[in-house]
């Protein structure tokens, strides 16, 4: 029997993690394992799941299981590590290895197709986002709960891989290209800034103050979740938050992100994400190091507000993705 399931201190996030072959989803099953490529689009979703987080596996258009994440590693020469072989992009031709990985434990058992209304958030995700070739899809609070009631609870324990002797290294990011040297440091990149600022905002003792700046006066920040990339018709948003339990109303604010300055072209995008969202977004986010003149002028008039970002570490050099997300502030023009 597995031991009795142990609730997180803080509001676990929920993710599908996207598995290329059937042979890998039977291993990842079988030792309680998650892999990431050695790749940007591998570290991005290293980073964004955390000890504590749950997430399924998604292939053949079916969710199967749910796990809590107990252990995240980066492991040195993953070429040589078992379970899984290494993996050939199509595209590039450029082989990977695993390196960046999850110690998983079951907690539910199933394998259920995601054309169904509980899986609605991310079956419009999988459409609009270009199907699997995304590493990860995060899936909202209610998600979650429905999940959680799925299927049976987990009885079999995991069997524990074997492993030759190993070590481990810090995942880091750096503006510098001298200093990039894959899979240990990669470039900075938007979607690295886009994790770090949806963690900095899942705190409510930061949410709450910005909030407040914003105008945001009736908002609860512990009312609200804070998501990744959210498919639409017109692109992708960055980051969308909304209320974890819509009573009455659904809030959506969507947050445009920009490592460097933020431009006209960026509010008429993120207006745009307005528009489709509605009645239930009352005004966006774009956020960016700086902004030029004409995203300043015309920000108020599409109910856009702009929110600088400062990232108080030396981007030139090597930081961790924790020293980013926690030397973050955010502070509106």
């Amino acid at each position: 029997m597995p031991s009795e399931f142990r609730a997180p201190t803080e509001t676990p996030s929920y993710f599908l993690v996207s598995v290329s072959t059937r042979e890998n989803l039977e291993l990842c099953i079988k030792y309680g394992l998650a892999g990431f490529p050695s790749s940007e689009s591998g570290s991005w979703t290293y980073c964004e799941i955390r000890e504590g987080d749950f997430i399924s596996f998604l292939y053949g258009a079916r969710a199967h299981n749910l796990y809590v994440v107990d252990k995240r590693e980066a492991v040195v020469n993953a070429s040589e590590m078992p379970p899984w072989k290494p993996l050939v992009f199509e595209d590039s031709g450029k082989v990977h290895s695993f390196p960046f990985r999850l110690n998983l434990r079951p907690v539910r058992t199933f394998a259920e197709i995601i054309v169904r209304h509980e899986f609605s958030y991310v079956a419009e995700n999988l459409l609009l986002r270009g199907g699997y070739r995304k590493t990860h899809f995060q899936a909202d609070q209610t998600t979650l709960q429905l999940v959680s009631e799925m299927g049976s609870r987990a009885e079999e324990l995991v069997i524990a891989l074997a492993l030759p002797e190993y070590t481990t290294f810090s995942l880091r990011f750096t503006r510098s290209k001298e200093l990039i040297k894959k899979p240990e440091t990669f470039r900075f990149q938007e979607t690295i800034l886009q994790s770090a600022i949806r963690r900095h905002l899942m705190s409510r003792e930061n949410l709450q103050p910005l909030l407040s700046k914003l105008s945001f006066t009736r908002a609860d920040a512990s009312s609200l979740e804070v998501l990744g990339e959210k498919g639409t018709t017109r692109g992708h948003i960055d980051l969308l938050l909304k209320q974890r339990v819509p009573i009455g109303s659904a809030l959506e604010v969507p947050i445009e992100v920009k490592t460097k300055k933020g431009k006209l072209e960026d509010v008429l995008q993120l207006r745009g994400y307005m528009d489709e969202l509605a009645g239930d977004c009352p005004v966006g986010l774009l956020v960016a190091a700086d902004f030029n003149k004409h995203a300043i002028a015309k920000a108020a008039e599409y109910r856009v507000k702009l929110v600088r970002y400062v990232a108080n570490t030396d981007l030139t050099a090597t930081p961790t993705f924790e020293e980013i997300h926690q030397s973050l502030t955010l502070e509106p023009l």
